[in-house]
């Protein structure tokens, strides 16, 4: 399993607490593949650096976490369907990027 940090943009449609409940639901598809979350960071509504889907707030939230590459990948598929996510991104921490010289 690697690690992974995952960051998710909910509309800011939604109150507060339903927001927390997608991403309680995206938690729960990681858990259901076999990943596991090692912390979690709830930023609450911020403003967009610009207008995405006629929006400029959404909710943030980020996940760290130890998952197989398939477990993520399945993640991130149910992700592209639920209209409630803005945005999502997913990236590996340990991984450097290597300047070409």
């Amino acid at each position: 399993m690697r690690r992974y940090e995952m960051m998710l943009i909910v509309s800011d449609t939604l109150e507060e607490d339903a927001a927390q409940a997608v991403v309680e639901k995206a938690k729960a598809a990681l858990v259901d593949q076999g990943g596991t979350i090692l912390d979690e960071a709830w930023w609450g509504k911020r403003a967009f650096a610009y207008e995405i889907a006629k929006r400029d707030h959404g909710f943030y939230a980020v996940l760290d976490m130890e998952a197989t590459s398939e477990a993520v990948a399945e993640v991130e598929r149910q992700l592209k369907i639920l209209d409630e996510v803005v945005r999502f991104k997913t990236v590996r921490p340990d991984v450097r990027i290597r300047a070409n010289r």
